[in-house]
């Protein structure tokens, strides 16, 4: 897929991952659309951008992701691409039955999950009408493996995980839409801080590997020490019926 004069949307792209990525496209010649649900941290995301503008909202609301959705239709005919990056994890102790652990779980699940189905319903009937599009989900590492911290975020990202390969295959017959799934490692954000982020590679390194990928036209994009998992994982995957 091209890597310039694209039209893209980026949720949860006022700080970590989905800045970073912003950064890259808006530097390789495409014009950015960011989201986030606090509008100071927009505006301040924006002074370190050129040819980007803002949505505020929500995408974890309802009537919010339907709201945003129209605005890209009326704003943004030309939309040919959106990655779907914001997310909510939360360490939760299954063991301890004062952590409210289901509260946490259906937060991580609506955002991670079924809010990115919804927000990607509602634009797709756009996207199909440009010449080239994509539609690009956030993952993680956590897909392939949970934990005794990250239990309900790793479930939330196995299921976003099985989602984008069947929207892959349902897809798989029009070659304007492309359909990537981006596998980050742990990252140092302030959005896993509370899961440990001082230890994870730079946000900019997935940025980086993502333009790699989107050149070459490479759907699965595993990140750090994802690659070791991914190289071992994907081709059994592959040969399951599908």
């Amino acid at each position: 897929m091209k890597t310039s004069s694209n039209t893209v949307f980026i949720s949860g792209g006022s700080a970590g991952i989905g800045l970073a990525i912003a950064k890259k496209l808006s530097a390789a010649g495409n014009k950015v659309i960011i989201n986030g649900r606090n509008e100071e941290r927009l505006q301040n995301a924006l002074k370190e951008l050129d040819n980007v503008v803002a949505i505020q909202g929500d995408l974890s609301i309802e009537a919010e992701r339907i709201r945003i959705a129209g605005e890209l239709a009326t704003g943004h005919p030309e939309l040919n691409m959106i990655i779907n990056n914001a997310g909510a994890a939360f360490l939760n102790d299954l063991s301890d039955s004062n952590n409210n652990a289901a509260e946490k779980a259906y937060q991580e699940m609506n955002t991670n999950y079924i809010s990115v189905i919804h927000f990607t319903s509602l634009v797709l009937p756009q996207l199909l009408q440009q010449q080239e599009a994509a539609v690009v989900n956030i993952s993680s590492i956590a897909a392939y493996r949970s934990n005794k911290y990250l239990p309900t975020y790793s479930a939330s990202k196995a299921a976003l995980h099985s989602y984008t390969q069947g929207l892959r295959d349902t897809f798989a017959e029009n070659e304007k839409l492309n359909i990537y799934e981006v596998y980050p490692p742990l990252v140092n954000t302030e959005f896993s801080a509370e899961i440990g982020g001082a230890n994870g590679i730079p946000a900019s390194q997935v940025a980086d590997d993502f333009l790699a990928a989107l050149e070459l036209n490479q759907f699965e994009v595993p990140v750090g020490d994802t690659k070791k998992i991914h190289a071992m994982l994907h081709p059994i995957f592959e040969q399951a019926p599908h």
